[in-house]
C-alpha cells in the first residue's frame, strides 16, 4: 500500500513541478506534508532534509556568492573574461564554458557554478542579452566534468568505494577520463550552439554591478587634518581611483573658487563640492582622505548587530520640509543620519552649498544611518525610502579579503582537508566577519525556493527507499532486458541510473543501483566493471530537471526558468550521454 501513496506522491509532484500550478517551494512543503500525513515518513525524516549537507552546503554557497559580488570580485572575473574575448560574447561565453568544465574536473562544481553565475549575469549586462539562455549550460557544462577525474564529483569516489567494498578494483583518478573528457568536450559544444536557440529570452538582467549614468550626486566632502590631499590640485585628486568624481568648486572658508578656472591649492578644512556616482562617493567615505562636513563618524559597512546601511529618500508630494532649506529639517539636524549627497532629477541645483539647497517634490537625498533609525525614517510620511541602492554598493577595497576567501575555500575542499558543506559554512562566516558583507545581505541572499525543493526531494527520496519502491521500479525495469545482449543491458542500466537520478540524489542513486548492476553483470556472466563505470556515467547524466543536480536548482532563480526549460535541452543530453556511454564504455572496459 506504502508503494502505491509514493507513487501517487512522486506522480503528483512532477505534475506540479512541470505545470508550475504551485510554486516550487509551495510544491516542496506539500511533498513534507502529504509524507508525514500518509504516515510514510515521521515528522522528524521529513524534515530531515534541513539538516542535510546540500541544503546546508547551498545555503552557505549562495552567502558566498554575494559576498564576492559585493566586493567586485565577481565584476573584476568577468571583466577578464570579456577582456580576453574582446567584445565578442559568442568567444565570452565558450571561454567561460570550458573554463567551468577545466575547474569542475578537479573541484567541487557547486562552488564553481555560484561564481559563474554572476559573472554570466556581468556579461548579459555588458552585451544586452537574457542570462536564462547561458545559465543552465554554465551548470551542465560543470555537470559534464564531473565525470572527467575521480574527484571530480563525489559520487564518482562513492562509487569507487562502494566497488572495493564489492570486492572489485577502485577507480583510479584519470580512469574515468578516456571517456569523460571526449563526452564532456561534445556537451559543451553542443551547448554553445543548442542553448541559445532552445532556451527562453528572459528580460535582460539589472546591472547591478555598475553605475548608470544617470545616476550621479552632488555631495559637499571636507578634507581633514591628515588628509593626503593637502597641497594638492582639485582638478587631479580623484582622477586615478575615483574617476566619476568631478569637482565643482572649491570652498575655502567663505570664499567659493572654480577649479576649472583658477588654480587652487587644497588645505586643511577646505570642503570640496564634487558630483560623482553612488559606488565612488561611498567608497572615497571609507578611508581617511575626506569626511562629510556635517559627521564626525567614519562610514562602516561592518558585521555589527545594528549596521549602517546606504539608502535614497526621495521627497514625498505631501512632505511638509518641501520649500525648507536641508540645513534646517529635522532630518539635517538629527545625529543618528548622515546626508552624503543630493540629486535632483534632470535640473540643476542654484544653490552654492548643500545645506543651502531648497528641497522640492522629487529631490533624491543619499543618507546613511543604522537600520533601527532606517525603521523610524521609514514610518513618517516625509520620505520614500528607496533601499535598492543599497544593492548597488560594492566595496571594492574588500575584494581582496573575498577572493583570497573563495579560493581558500575551494583549495581546501579540492585537497580534501575538510569536506565542502565545512568550507562553505566557513567561507560564509569569514565573509561576514570581515566586512566583505553584512547580515542583512546574507539572510537576502539566501533562496528560500531552491532550500526548500532540496529539503522536499531529499524527503521524497527518503520515502522511497524507504518504502522500497525505489528497489521496485529498478528490478522491474531491468526484467524487460533480460535476456538481450551485456551492451543492451548495459544501456539499460544507465538509462535507469539516468532516470534515478533525476529524481533521488546522485550519491542515493549510486548506492540504490551499484549493488542491482553489479548482481546483473554476474548474472549474465560478464565482467562487472563496465557496469560499475556505466554507474558512474548515468549518475552524472542528470540533465532533464532542476532536482537532478544541485547546480541546476541554482541556476533556476536567476535564470528565471521553468521546470519545462530544462527538459527542453536536458532531454537531448541525456540521450546523448546516455548513447555514447553504452556505445564506447564496452569498448574502453570490455566486458
Amino acid at each position: 500500500m506504502d508503494i502505491w501513496i509514493i507513487s501517487a506522491i512522486l506522480f503528483l509532484t512532477l505534475y506540479l513541478l512541470i505545470t508550475e500550478k504551485l510554486s516550487v517551494d509551495l510544491t516542496a512543503i506539500g511533498i513534507m506534508v502529504l509524507l508525514v500525513v500518509s504516515r510514510i515518513l515521521t515528522p522528524k525524516e521529513a524534515i530531515g532534509g534541513f539538516a542535510n549537507p546540500a541544503v546546508i552546503t547551498v545555503g552557505a554557497l549562495f552567502v558566498v556568492s554575494k559576498g564576492m559580488m559585493r566586493t567586485g570580485g565577481v565584476e573584476f572575473l568577468g571583466r577578464k573574461i570579456l577582456k580576453v574575448a574582446n567584445g565578442n560574447y559568442k568567444l565570452a561565453l565558450i571561454i567561460i564554458l570550458f573554463t567551468v568544465g577545466i575547474a569542475s574536473a578537479f573541484i567541487n562544481n557547486t562552488p564553481m557554478v555560484i561564481l559563474f553565475i554572476p559573472v554570466v549575469m556581468t556579461m548579459c549586462c555588458e552585451f544586452g542579452l537574457s542570462p536564462s539562455k547561458f545559465l543552465i549550460p554554465v551548470s551542465y557544462a560543470s555537470i559534464l566534468a564531473g565525470t572527467c577525474t575521480l574527484i571530480g564529483t563525489s559520487t564518482n569516489i562513492i562509487i569507487s568505494d562502494l566497488s572495493v567494498s564489492f570486492g572489485y578494483d577502485g577507480l583510479s583518478m584519470f580512469e574515468l577520463s578516456t571517456l569523460g573528457i571526449p563526452l564532456a568536450i561534445a556537451g559543451i559544444i553542443f551547448l554553445y550552439f543548442a542553448a541559445p536557440k532552445i532556451l527562453p529570452d528572459q528580460a535582460s538582467p539589472i546591472c547591478r554591478l555598475q553605475d548608470s549614468a544617470h545616476r550621479q550626486y552632488l555631495a559637499e566632502l571636507k578634507i581633514p587634518a591628515k588628509s593626503s590631499f593637502i597641497g594638492k590640485s582639485p582638478n587631479e585628486i580623484f582622477r586615478k581611483d575615483y574617476p566619476s568624481i568631478n569637482v565643482i568648486e572649491l570652498i575655502k572658508k567663505s570664499f567659493i573658487y572654480h577649479p576649472s578656472r583658477m588654480k587652487m591649492a587644497i588645505a586643511e578644512e577646505d570642503i570640496l563640492l564634487v558630483k560623482g556616482s553612488l559606488n565612488d562617493l561611498v567608497a572615497i567615505l571609507h578611508n581617511e582622505e575626506l569626511e562629510l562636513p556635517t559627521t564626525e563618524k567614519d562610514l562602516f559597512l561592518g558585521a555589527q548587530k545594528d549596521a549602517p546601511i546606504v539608502v535614497e529618500l526621495i521627497i514625498s508630494p505631501h512632505s511638509s520640509v518641501r520649500g525648507q532649506q536641508l540645513q534646517y529639517t529635522s532630518l539635517a539636524r538629527d545625529p543618528e543620519v548622515n546626508i552624503i549627497a543630493v540629486k535632483r532629477t534632470n535640473l540643476h541645483l542654484t544653490e552654492r552649498q548643500i545645506h543651502d539647497v531648497r528641497l522640492q517634490t522629487g529631490d533624491i537625498l543619499l543618507i546613511w544611518c543604522l537600520e533601527s533609525k532606517l525603521e523610524e525614517i521609514r514610518s513618517s510620511t516625509e520620505y520614500i525610502v528607496i533601499e535598492d541602492v543599497y544593492e548597488e554598493l560594492v566595496h571594492k577595497r574588500k575584494a581582496l579579503w573575498a577572493i583570497i576567501n573563495f579560493i581558500c575555500m575551494i583549495t581546501t575542499a579540492a585537497l580534501g582537508i575538510a569536506d565542502i558543506m565545512t568550507c562553505a559554512l566557513t567561507a560564509a562566516f569569514l565573509m561576514i566577519i570581515t566586512g566583505c558583507l553584512q547580515m542583512r545581505d546574507a539572510y537576502r541572499s539566501l533562496q528560500g525556493d531552491v532550500l526548500l525543493l532540496i529539503a522536499g526531494t531529499i524527503a521524497l527520496g527518503t520515502a522511497m527507499q524507504k518504502t522500497g519502491a525505489s528497489q521496485l521500479y529498478a528490478e522491474t525495469f531491468l526484467s524487460y532486458f533480460s535476456g538481450f545482449s551485456p551492451t543492451i543491458t548495459l544501456g539499460a542500466i544507465i538509462l535507469l541510473t539516468s532516470l534515478c537520478t533525476q529524481l533521488l540524489s546522485n550519491n542515493a542513486t549510486a548506492v540504490l543501483l551499484l549493488p542491482i548492476a553489479i548482481s546483473t553483470a554476474i548474472g549474465i556472466g560478464v565482467d562487472p566493471k563496465p557496469f560499475i563505470i556505466g554507474i558512474c556515467f548515468g549518475a552524472s547524466a542528470c540533465f532533464a530537471t532542476p532536482m537532478g543536480y544541485q547546480t541546476n536548482l541554482m541556476v533556476y532563480g536567476p535564470g528565471g526558468y521553468s521546470f519545462i526549460d530544462y527538459m527542453k535541452l536536458g532531454i537531448p543530453l541525456n540521450i546523448f550521454v546516455i548513447v555514447a556511454s553504452t556505445l564506447f564504455i564496452p569498448r574502453i572496459w570490455p566486458f
